[in-house]
This record gives C-alpha cells, structure tokens and sequence, in this order.
C-alpha cells in the first residue's frame, strides 16, 4: 500500500538526499521508491520518470545554490564577491556531492529557461559589472568563470589533486587572485587577419 502523504516535493527532496549518498547517476524512480517502502507505480501518479526525477533534482539544486549565492554576495563586491561565489559552488559541492552534480544535469531548454541557472548568471554578470566588461566581453567572462569554478570543483571532489602539494585550498585562493587581476585587465580582442578570411 502506498504512504500517505506522498508528493512531488518530497519524493524530489528524497531524491535530492539519495544523490548525496550513492551519486546522483544512481537516482531511480525504483531507488526513491524503495526509500519510501512503496511499490514504483505509486510513484508515477507524481512524476513521470527517472528522467522527470532527476530534473526535477536539478532544479531543486539550482534554486539552492542561487540562493546560498545571493546570501553570499550581499553587500560585496570585487575580488571579494567573486571569491564569496566561488566558495558557494565548491562550499555546496562538499556538502552536497550528488546535488552538486545535479546542479551540472542537462536540461530542456524550457526547464532551463524557468529555472535558477537564470538566477546563476545574473550574479554572475552582476560581479562583473564591477570589472567594467563590456558585451561580448562579460559573456566571455561568465563562461570563462563557470568553467574555472565547476572545472576546479569536479576535479577536486574526483581525487585529482589529492596526491601532490601544494595544498588545494592554496590553489583555489591562487586561482581566485588570478581570475581578478585577468577580469581588472581583460584583454582587447585580437583583431581578425583579412588574409585569412
């Protein structure tokens, strides 16, 4: 028999703490259904699908972030917020592991649309706009920065610089000076070779 009080929300949530524990990859409509001692048709009456769960997961990591980074940066700015955001997406990611890489799922364009990503590159952009880029400069920027951030983040939860010094947190605050004095001093573009086009 099915458990009273079964809704979306909490199976997402479930869901969301599952990721944590086994890896968000190993979320099933079948693995929450066994969280909740219930037979997996149950479920569907609430979602649609592992894939409609693991959205739905992301999204929920979405909105969390978004709003751990809108805490962080209030009242920063400079080098000062940019390290406040960095610290959230890699804070949340030791945290939360399968959340974080639910943060990472690919999503419609629709979901993506209406979800907390939006959020992520307003304050992106709003760090930015005490570096004075301009367009197409700042979207340049905003990709270079969540490459840095979720690039460094994987590797690390990954083991991949667990074997050699110096140590990662001196690494990370390195990399956070690096990106500042590289956003004060952004380079103009290199002009295109006529020759070549």
């Amino acid at each position: 028999m099915a458990r009273a009080g079964l809704t979306a929300e909490r199976l997402t949530r479930a869901g969301a703490e599952l990721a944590d524990e086994v890896g968000f990859e190993q979320v099933t409509v079948s693995a929450v259904a066994r969280r909740f001692e219930v037979r997996v048709a149950s479920l569907y009456s609430h979602v649609k699908s592992s894939q409609d769960l693991k959205t739905r997961i992301a999204l929920l990591s979405l909105e969390e972030l978004a709003d751990r980074a809108v805490d962080a940066l209030a009242g920063r700015a400079g080098k000062d917020a940019l390290r406040a955001l960095a610290d959230v997406y890699r804070d949340y990611a030791r945290e939360h592991p399968g959340r974080y890489s639910a943060a990472q799922f690919r999503l419609t364009p629709q979901a993506a649309a209406a979800s907390a990503g939006v959020r992520h590159a307003r304050l992106t952009r709003a760090i930015l706009r005490g570096y004075d880029l301009a367009e197409p400069d700042q979207t340049h920027a905003v990709r270079l920065l969540g490459s840095v951030f979720h690039g460094y983040v994987t590797l690390e939860m990954g083991g991949g610089f667990s074997h050699s010094a110096p140590d990662t947190q001196e690494t990370w605050t390195r990399i956070i000076d690096a990106l500042d004095a590289l956003l004060r001093n952004w380079p103009d573009p290199v002009p295109a070779d006529p020759a070549a086009g």
